[in-house]
């Protein structure tokens, strides 16, 4: 069933067994795999099913530098769905690696392993609509398969690891029906968790409280609570809610808000394959299943531990599309459209943008010049990716010259001193506003220089490419956009040790026996990958733990089941 929040009496107390707070790849993940498993789940979102300015505003915060990130009130959605609504569809699991604890990556570690996660990428797979889990290019197209780069064959350098692309698929429109009709599950919208209230001792949640922008309040008790509400709000929510511990829920360390990663990013110089353009593979392939899949570049586990780096894949990419000097005509209408385009790519856009007549001009002439190219590319993009159903994920250009950038995505590593926390002031619900202080370090940057210096040996000694590029300008290519898109990871994360992690294994709150964190906060590390795909399996586990966990768990108050 699902309903606004509205129709809630004032004053209410709603009672479940499971409370998710959050309906975005998380919640409604989890909602969806609770039900029918004898379980009351009320899911609260604090969107509507479209977007809303006023929910919207309710974002709003400060950046230490918005340089290095966007505001928070950019990149995300608060409405049902999430950021569902925006994302791109890239989907990935985490490599084995990635849960290890690493000499090179400072505190780096799971209290999991990839083991754990296994059995619930599949579902995450099918959830997000990116066909089947499979993603070694060999087992998907075959052996015969022709390769990314022909001739070129490294020990050390991986080319058959592939990226799946949902369609993509918005949680909220596709998962719309099911959760109406599912009889165990209610989604109230609009309903914004505005408290986490204690028992006086701190050990479990007494009551949430929760609000609607008109002014109705009620509160909810459950056995079991979920804040799934994105890496940034979590640790919102959790520090703003300090009756009873005066720094926040789940803070007694000085941890919520703390090791905040997103991924490092950017176009880095130039590689060019000797002979043919037919010999590069650098686009777009159709799995069997029909999922658009890309192939990347990457170092083996092996290679990661020899030379102490992090974790980082590179596609292959076109120039850079502010510089006219490119000459094609499809770069320059991306830049000439640059402000139609989504906030966070549009954004990069800008920021390469040189504001001269002349340079317009030249972007102009480009256009022109390319008229054929250009007009084919309009209609491709017109019809595969604005009126198709499963879109065509981005810009591929045809090459006719084999030079590419590389387009570099890499894990972060995790420090104390990049950190979210409360700011000035309050919203219209009376809750201070984010201040998002995301800082990089030294070692990400060297991280990514050993990575290329690799690459680039493992070209000239196959003889098939050469890989150079500029090491006195790298970070300056890393971080010109600043922290990349909308990764937030990291800010309640997952360990063992409660001085240095909020939740634990099972992504309980280490102090508080009923509250759970779910998504993309609990990551310890952030990998190479985009997060969905992984949030989404954890969230499942936990999902599960739940379930098992089922109504053995003492409900706050004496009677269970869903009030209205």
């Amino acid at each position: 069933m699902i309903s606004e929040a509205v129709t809630v009496d004032q004053g209410a107390r709603l009672r479940a067994d499971i409370c998710i707070v959050g309906a975005g790849a998380a919640g409604i993940s989890m909602a969806l795999h609770l039900s029918g498993r004898g379980l009351s789940v009320l899911l609260l979102e604090a969107g509507h099913l479209g977007r809303d300015k006023a929910t919207q505003a309710l974002y709003a915060g400060e950046v230490a530098d918005e340089h290095l990130h966007s505001p928070p009130d950019k990149y995300r959605l608060r409405q049902f769905g999430g950021s569902t609504a925006i994302w791109g569809g890239r989907c990935m699991p985490f490599d084995p690696l990635d849960f290890q604890q690493r000499g090179a990556v400072p505190f780096s570690g799971w209290p999991i392993g990839y083991d754990d996660l296994a059995s619930f990428y599949p579902e995450a797979n099918t959830l997000s609509e990116a066909g089947r889990f499979e993603y070694d290019a060999d087992s998907v197209f075959g052996p015969g398969a022709r390769p990314m780069i022909q001739g070129f064959d490294s020990p050390v350098v991986r080319t058959n690891s592939i990226e799946r692309f949902s369609c993509p698929t918005n949680f909220a429109t596709r998962y719309h029906g099911r959760l109406a009709l599912a009889s165990d599950v209610r989604v109230l919208l609009g309903a914004n968790c505005t408290g986490i209230r204690l028992q006086p001792n701190g050990g479990s949640v007494r009551e949430l409280e929760v609000a609607t922008l008109s002014g109705r309040r009620f509160t909810v008790q459950a056995r079991s609570i979920v804040i799934a509400t994105g890496g940034l709000e979590v640790a919102r929510l959790l520090l703003a809610s300090r009756d009873v511990v005066p720094a926040g829920v789940g803070n007694e360390n000085d941890v919520v808000g703390r090791y905040y990663q997103c991924h490092i990013a950017g176009n880095v110089g130039l590689l060019t394959v000797h002979g043919s353009p037919d010999r590069v593979r650098h686009g777009y392939e159709i799995s069997p299943d029909g999922i658009y899949c890309r192939r990347r570049l990457s170092l083996t586990a092996e290679a990661q531990r020899r030379l102490g780096v992090g974790n980082m894949v590179a596609r292959l990419h076109f120039p850079r599309i502010a510089d006219p000097s490119h000459r094609n005509g499809v770069l320059s209408g991306l830049f000439m459209a640059r402000r139609l385009i989504s906030y966070e790519y549009g954004k990069r856009l800008e920021a390469g943008a040189q504001g001269s007549l002349r340079n317009h001009a030249l972007h102009l002439r480009n256009i022109l010049l390319d008229s054929v190219d250009t007009t084919g590319f309009l209609w491709h993009w017109i019809t595969r990716r604005t009126l198709a159903e499963r879109k065509f994920p981005s810009v591929i250009l045809r090459n006719r010259s084999n030079r590419f950038s590389l387009e570099v995505h890499s894990e972060q590593m995790p420090q104390p001193q990049s950190r979210v926390t409360l700011g000035d002031g309050v919203d219209a619900l009376g809750l201070p506003p984010l201040c998002v202080d995301w800082r990089y370090c030294a070692r990400d940057i060297e991280s990514v220089r050993v990575t290329l210096d690799a690459f680039a040996a493992e070209f000239a000694q196959s003889g098939v490419a050469s890989f150079e590029y500029d090491r006195d300008t790298l970070e300056q290519d890393l971080t010109r956009y600043g922290a990349y898109g909308g990764h937030h990871t990291g800010t309640t994360r997952m360990g063992t040790d409660p001085r240095t992690s909020v939740v634990d294994a099972n992504c309980k709150v280490h102090s508080v026996d009923n509250l759970f964190v779910a998504g993309s906060a609990a990551f310890a590390t952030s990998s190479q990958a985009n997060p969905t795909l992984t949030l989404i399996a954890l969230s499942l586990r936990l999902a599960d733990h739940l379930a098992r966990r089922g109504t053995q768990a003492p409900m706050p108050a004496d009677k269970a089941g869903i009030a209205a």
